[in-house]
């Protein structure tokens, strides 16, 4: 069968403006001017309701099937929990605080906010579950000053409910009530009488109403809290619509575990379920031990037309697909096209997909990108034209534009727009700052052009501008390009990787180990052999020195590969801000946190757990 491009889907033309200054400044928009959108992610809600109440719009598991509930059963209960909100005080000032996981429940209190003008804010729950000091969701409590805050689980919940002080805020649970809470059952919103009170807040909403509060990871600091309007919601939805205009034709299945406390899956793939009157299967599966065996049982269920994910996810996925064939053919039945962001894909795993589309359907499956932030809600480019490998993350939406300012060797990003937040909740000094003078905001990225004399291929991200640094010869090394490089040839050893080397005279990594793929290595060990064990063992070593001497061949310059790399077993700590629920690792705060790693990989006679180009030649010598 002929493999067929992104192209044969339905996608908007490649096109692209370019304005070039004379200061080497260039400003990017799409020829496409963004049409109208709804006021509000209510107007959708309705309008579905209206059209296919019957659909499922949102399922997850129960049992050994799925709870599922239509648009009508959604708009319903969204509307009463908006009157019980406002029979509660709540309003712009008194948000409400969500502590857990995806859930339908989650799901009907967020839009049943928003219904009436109530902003919600989605904490990640790793700052309250896995957090042992709780000082981020104190500080976010402390800034929020919410009217209520619901847990689904009160048990679960319960050391963070009885700890941090959430002022006169309602604690409202699923279930488990803590001793001494005095906590409501959720239930008792969705029973709560609707009157006119609802419609009159509904009407009222408008582009600048305040939706969500969405917090960053805060790795540099206390948690920042991202203002999203509706306008910036519904902008963006109509900005995909009309590059991705396929998905009016038939509406989208999507089994969708990425958290809403982050924009990837709280904004871009809700709100894109929600806007094109699809259904959305919540996972409850994730990339992690324990977890990604629920994520296999759901796609043994459901075949999504759509999957969305990030590098670790797939990194995660993939060997079960490739030793699960019924597993793999289910997971392609359907499926339209793979999408990934938050992070760079490395090439490895972009090939493995495509030969795995190949092995179960006779075709590959698009895959395509886009880029953007907590703060764009969060799509400013995306790709709707072909692309053969990862990198390239599209060309500007419509009504957005992207000013690339030259900053030392590369091009830094920043962007203008309707899906451009106005600031930070409470911040007036952040939200100052995060702007230049033409009101552009500072993303913090780098890109540059796929092809300078063809700017309609699109662009290719070049990395935070912050971790780029200089080796002592002077040189850049572009953290972004190398950290992708080093983590396909590392392979299956590195689960991520931290790129050191400021101020010194060459390029270091310290490796995050991956446990299951460095076991694999190491056949003559027990399972239960101690992780210490696995990663000292010489077969793991020896896959590491031959991924560090097959980067210098294939980069051999001094700021593109590395010539030493150290091993660690202990995990990026989200305590210390290392790493993101959707496991995007924080280059600051590792080298912060782990400055005396550091200083033993760079230690002249640098001890045994420090591999080396040196030792690699000597070992290719014996």
């Amino acid at each position: 069968m002929s493999a067929p491009a992104v192209s044969d889907l339905a996608f908007a033309p490649a096109a692209v403006d370019v304005e070039s200054r004379p200061n080497g400044v260039v400003i990017l928009r799409s020829p496409q001017p963004l049409a109208a959108y709804p006021c509000c992610l209510g107007e959708h809600l309705e309008h579905w309701a209206r059209v296919a109440p019957r659909r499922t719009f949102l399922a997850e598991r129960a049992g050994g099937g799925w709870r599922q509930l239509s648009y009508r059963e959604v708009l319903e209960a969204a509307r009463a929990i908006g009157a019980a909100l406002l029979a509660r005080g709540l309003g712009a000032t008194r948000p409400v605080m969500v502590l857990s996981d995806n859930s339908i429940d989650h799901a009907l209190l967020m839009l049943g906010a928003m219904h009436v003008g109530v902003p919600v804010a989605s904490i990640s729950p790793a700052y309250s579950l896995q957090s042992c000091d709780l000082a981020k969701i104190k500080a976010i409590a402390g800034l929020l000053e919410p009217g209520l805050v619901y847990a689904a689980d009160g048990d679960k919940f319960a050391r963070v409910l009885g700890t941090v002080d959430f002022g006169s805020a309602e604690i409202v649970t699923g279930t488990g009530t803590p001793a001494g809470s005095g906590a409501t059952a959720f239930d008792t919103l969705t029973r709560q009488r609707v009157g006119p009170e609802v419609d009159a807040a509904f009407a009222a909403i408008g582009p600048d109403t305040v939706a969500k509060i969405l917090f960053t990871s805060g790795s540099t600091g206390e948690p920042k809290g991202v203002i999203n309007t509706q306008r910036m919601l519904c902008s963006n939805q109509q900005a995909i619509a009309q590059l991705w205009p396929f998905l009016a034709e038939t509406p989208p299945v999507i089994l969708d575990w990425l958290p809403w406390n982050h924009t990837f899956g709280g904004n871009h793939n809700f709100n894109l379920v929600l806007a094109n009157g699809g259904t959305l299967f919540i996972d409850e599966g994730k990339p992690a031990p324990g977890l990604l065996e629920k994520t296999v049982e759901n796609l043994r269920m459901v075949s999504p037309t759509l999957y969305f994910n990030v590098p670790r996810g797939f990194d995660a996925l993939i060997p079960l697909l490739e030793a699960d064939s019924a597993l793999c053919e289910r997971f392609f039945r359907n499926l339209r096209m793979i999408f990934y962001a938050a992070a760079a894909l490395p090439q490895n795993l972009w090939e493995k997909l495509e030969h795995l589309s190949l092995r179960a359907t006779g075709r590959r499956t698009p895959m395509a990108s886009a880029w953007g932030a907590t703060e764009t809600a969060p799509m400013v480019t995306t790709v709707h034209f072909p692309i053969d490998r990862a990198g390239v993350i599209g060309l500007p939406a419509p009504g957005t534009e992207l000013k690339m300012v030259p900053a030392n060797t590369k091009m830094e990003l920043r962007v203008r727009g309707p899906n451009v937040t106005p600031g930070y909740w409470k911040r007036p000094d952040l939200s100052a700052a995060a702007f230049d003078e033409e009101g552009y905001y500072r993303i913090g990225d780098a890109g540059r052009m796929a092809d300078e004399n063809d700017p309609a291929r699109g662009i290719v991200f070049d990395g935070r501008i912050a971790e780029d640094f200089k080796l002592m010869s002077g040189i850049w090394v572009h953290v972004g390009a190398l950290r992708v490089k080093a983590l396909a040839l590392l392979a299956p050893v590195a689960q991520d990787i931290v790129v050191a080397g400021h101020d010194r005279e060459e390029v270091g990594v310290l490796v995050f180990a991956n446990p299951a793929g460095c076991r694999s290595l190491c056949p003559d060990l027990p399972s239960d052999a101690p992780l210490a064990t696995v990663l000292g063992d010489a077969c793991v070593r020896a896959r590491l020195r031959q991924g560090l001497t097959a980067l210098r061949a294939e980069a051999p310059a001094s700021s593109t590969h590395a010539t030493r790399a150290l091993l660690m077993a202990e995990p990026p700590s989200i305590d210390a801000g290392e790493i993101t629920d959707k496991g995007y690792i924080n280059q600051r705060a590792v080298l912060q946190r782990r400055a005396e790693r550091v200083e033993a990989l760079y230690t002249p006679e640098p001890g045994a757990e420090v591999i080396t180009l040196a030792s690699v030649d000597l070992a290719e010598r014996s």
